[in-house]
Parts: C-alpha cells; structure tokens; sequence
C-alpha cells in the first residue's frame, strides 16, 4: 500500500509512535481489519455492524473550541461554542500525543471537506478504530489514488475512544471531550464511540471557513430535477432531510452538509448518514437498499446472532441507530456531488405542537425569519438524554456546528436568495391532528406530494390564503392530497385548543427572535408571527 502513503507522515506533525499505520486503506481492507479486530460483524447482506456503547448520539456539552488569537473575536461564545483555555488544549493535546506513542495500530485517511476544488479543505482523519476510519471514508470526499502521496493535510482529526479526559488537567465537563483549535489546526475527540462526532467536526471546520469566501454553508440535503433545477431541504436532524431528497426522480447532491458558491451547490461529503430506526422498504426503498451492500456501517442496528438478519424496529440499542454509506450507494446521484445554484428552498421541521401547515410559502424576509428561528422538535435519541420530542429553536437549522454569528449565515442566505430570485418553502413534517401525543405524523405520502408540486412549479398556480399566525401563504387545495390537511386548525378535534397552541407558540418564536432583533433589518423583524386579534 506504499503508493497510498504520504510523504507527510505523523512524524512531520510533530506525533512520534512506534504503532503500525494503516494508510488509506480502501472499503476491504478496512472492513476486514474491523472485523478481525472485534470491533464489528458482518451482516447476512454485507454491511458491517458495530455498536458504539454509551454514546449512541453526539455529546453536544462535552465539545469545546479553543479560545486564542483566531477565535476570540469570530467565534459566537455562548451555551453552544464554550471556550477551553490555550493551556488546557496544550495540556489534551500532550496527552493525546502519550496515548498515541503507545497504541499498536492506528488508521489514517486523507480526505477532503467539500466537492467544489477550489473550495474543500484537507483533513487528516487518525483513529485507533477501524470501523472509525472507515465511516469517516465513506462519509468525507475520497481523493483520487494519484493524489495521496503528495497530500498536505490543513487540519487533523485524532479521534481515540479509549481517551480519557480529566475535567481537573484539561478543563472538560467529563471523561469524554471533542475539543477544536482553529489556531492550531487540529481536533481532537476522546471518550465516545459515535462516529458521528468526526463527521461535524469537519462540518463545523468547513462553517468557520467558508464565510470569509462568501460561501454560504448550510445544513441541508440538496438535489436537482429532470430540468436541472437544484432544491435545497434545510432541517435538523430527524426532520426529513435524507429521507426526502433520496427521491428517485431527481438526482441527490447529499444528504447533510453542502456549500452554496457563485457557481455551485457542492456536497461537503462523499457519503450519507441516515437514521435507520423503523427504516421501511416500502416507505424508503432507496436508504433500504444501501443496508444490503457491503461498505455500509451500521451503527447499533440490531441483528440476530445467528442468521444475521437486521430489525430495524428494536431501538433497544438505541433510537437514534445510523447508517453510513457511499453516496454512489443511493441511485441516481450528482457525479460530481455538486448542481447549479437552487431555485427552491426548502425549510423543514418537525412542529411537535401540530401548529404549523404542512407546507406555506415564504417571502425573502420571512425566509432569514424562519432559517435564523429554526424551528423545529429535537428527535428522540440525536443527542443524548432526548427521550422524546421537545419544541426548540436551534438557529441556522444548525446551531451546534455554526461557529459564527447566525447573522453571518442568515445576511448570506438573504443575499444569495435574492440574488437568483430562489423561491422558499415552509415544510412541517411533524404532527398533525393535535400535538405531540395526541394527534399523528404528517403522512410521508402528503409531504411527498406537496413538495413535487412545489418543485415542478404547479404549486404556485393554486389558490393561497395568508395564515393568520405567521403571516406566510398557505395553499387551499392542491390536486392529489387533502384538503383538510393543509388547515392544520380544521384536524383538531378541539379548535380553542388549537388557538391557544398556536399563541404559545407564536410568543415563544417571537421570545426567541429577541436575541436577533437589533441584527436584521426592519423587514425581518415585521416577518415574525403575531397574535390574532382574537387570540
């Protein structure tokens, strides 16, 4: 494998170990290293299944950016960016150096952040794990085989499980840590298994960066339509994402993270990372089908000892159960992982109080209104210690992994809306019928068709009304779905329950927009909801 190893070792970063180094090693190798290792097992139809113990979500108060001369004035301190001393990273970082000089095998991955050439960033992935070094493979953008001897990594990521910090001598909140210093160019993660904590640690990275170039960054899924028309979801995780842009009749972009150039809407990753509780094939045959080929990571999907068959029904390992693969894995996919710039917008959320339409059109201002809000429910088992859906506000559609202002983001997003007269929607794939509890999902097949009428442009051909909560357009009917539905008033059974929902709700966007208010422009500011008159 010499032809794969850099002429830039660890040694050059100043990391000295006498462990064997697995460089850039391929899909085989690495699931046959995984398996040899114990650390996972194949399933009957060749994916690799592995359990990441306590951590089955990320450990979003246990991450830290260093606060020095390259973050103390850009980055947005507050409950989501809390600062750790220079001396504390020096100190981690000390001890990630020990504990590397003493592991007898470590896996490295060169690979890239972003798809766009001249807007990715090269990272350097170093695991203890196999079945680690594989996921963030699959999940970041793989270089060509000529290019890895002469890569040049810009970040490094060192991720050790085994790691235990110590709140005393490194400054954590406990044994597990994912600690980031943008002066020094590295991360380092320690305590937990997830191999979702690589992945946005790049996403994070890619956010800090890529505003100084006027790029937009975005948590958002991305394709593109027979006509070449790019549409963009944006929504946190468990809203819709994945699922609805894997949609056979347009080709995927990604499912997650994307940059938004002059010239491009680029996937930042070369892989997908799907939830898989109560994965269906009828209802999602396309993610189905990534989870019978070999190359995809499982993770705490549970399987029969024996015959080595999945049920994805048993969250007894966790809700929050994932799959990793090749973005290639999902039919009918952007060769280059990039499309033009979008036509369409598309805000998702998951209205846990059964308020919000299940699709409203949007006007520019209400737009940066409801990407600044981000609204939606957090999904049971995402982050830690969520057992079930609870309303928040989670700003971008992405606040852990926006190092920056949101405004930065939000005067993006208006100005590139504006400037190629992007046209955005308002999506509810949350409850219906009642709140949390007492009314039911939004039936898949509803979103679905409302969306394809959205996007194949009939959507702006019926009758709208202005909601009078939040002040957005709200179709009547639309041909193929119900029209009781899309009043979410009329599918409750108790109407003044219904209205008091909706003010609660209403004040508590408009509490949450408080902290913006003097950011934005008086347009924004008039998008937000208000109480009818006869509230």
């Amino acid at each position: 494998m010499t032809e794969r190893t850099p002429a830039r070792g660890l040694d050059q970063q100043g990391i000295t170990t006498d462990a064997k180094i697995h460089w850039n090693l391929t899909t085989a190798p690495l699931v046959e290293q995984a398996v040899e290792r114990g650390e996972g097992k194949l399933a009957k139809h060749g994916p690799l299944v592995v359990k990441t113990g306590k951590h089955t979500g990320r450990s979003a108060k246990d991450k830290f950016i260093v606060k020095d001369s390259v973050s103390e004035d850009t980055v947005w301190w507050g409950k989501t960016n809390v600062p750790m001393s220079e001396e504390h990273f020096d100190a981690l970082y000390a001890d990630f150096k020990k504990a590397l000089a003493e592991k007898e095998e470590l896996f490295c991955a060169d690979l890239y952040g972003g798809s766009q050439p001249e807007h990715r960033v090269k990272v350097r992935v170093v695991n203890e794990y196999a079945w680690h070094n594989l996921f963030i493979r699959t999940m970041l953008v793989r270089p060509e085989s000529e290019e890895l001897p002469g890569f040049d990594p810009e970040y490094t990521i060192i991720d050790l499980p085994s790691f235990r910090a110590d709140p005393a001598r490194h400054g954590t909140r406990s044994e597990t840590v994912i600690a980031v210093s943008l002066k020094q160019k590295l991360i380092l993660i320690g305590g937990t298994e997830y191999g979702g904590e690589m992945k946005k640690s790049v996403f994070g990275l890619l956010n800090f960066l890529l505003p100084q170039e006027g790029i937009m960054p975005m948590h958002c899924s991305a394709n593109i339509g027979p006509d070449g028309d790019t549409a963009i979801f944006f929504g946190l995780s468990g809203t819709g994402k994945t699922t609805l842009s894997a949609d056979p009749s347009r080709t995927l972009i990604g499912d997650d993270e994307h940059g938004w150039s002059d010239t491009a809407v680029f996937n930042f990753e070369g892989g997908c990372y799907a939830k898989m509780i109560r994965l269906s094939e009828e209802a999602e045959p396309e993610i189905y089908g990534t989870t019978r080929k070999f190359g995809t990571v499982l993770e705490n999907v549970v399987m029969d000892p024996v015959t080595r068959e999945l049920d994805f029904d048993d969250n007894s390992l966790a809700e929050n159960s994932r799959g990793a693969y090749p973005i290639e894995y999902i039919p009918n996919t952007s060769e280059k992982n990039m499309g033009p710039v979008p036509k369409n917008i598309i805000m998702l959320t998951a209205d846990a109080f059964g308020v919000l339409p299940p699709i409203a059109r949007m006007t520019p201002d209400q737009a940066m209104y409801h990407f600044l809000s981000g609204y939606t429910a957090k999904v049971a088992g995402t982050e830690i210690g969520v057992t079930e859906p609870e309303a928040t506000f989670s700003t971008c559609f992405g606040a852990p992994f926006m190092p920056r202002h949101p405004t930065v983001y939000g005067n993006l997003l208006k100005e590139r809306i504006a400037k190629g007269g992007v046209t955005c929607w308002l999506v509810n794939t949350g409850w219906t019928g009642g709140k949390y509890g007492v009314g039911n999902r939004m039936p898949i097949k509803a979103t679905r068709a409302l969306l394809n009428a959205a996007l194949d442009g009939s959507l702006n051909n019926v009758e709208f009304r202005k909601d009078p909560n939040f002040g957005f357009e709200v179709p009547v009917a639309v041909p193929g779905v119900d029209a009781n539905i899309l009043d979410p008033r009329s599918t409750w059974d108790d109407k003044e329950d219904y209205d008091r929902t909706a003010a609660k709700l209403v004040d508590l966007f408009n509490e949450n927009f408080a902290q913006f208010a003097d950011h934005v422009d008086q347009g924004v500011r008039e998008a937000g909801p208000v109480q009818p008159a006869n509230a």
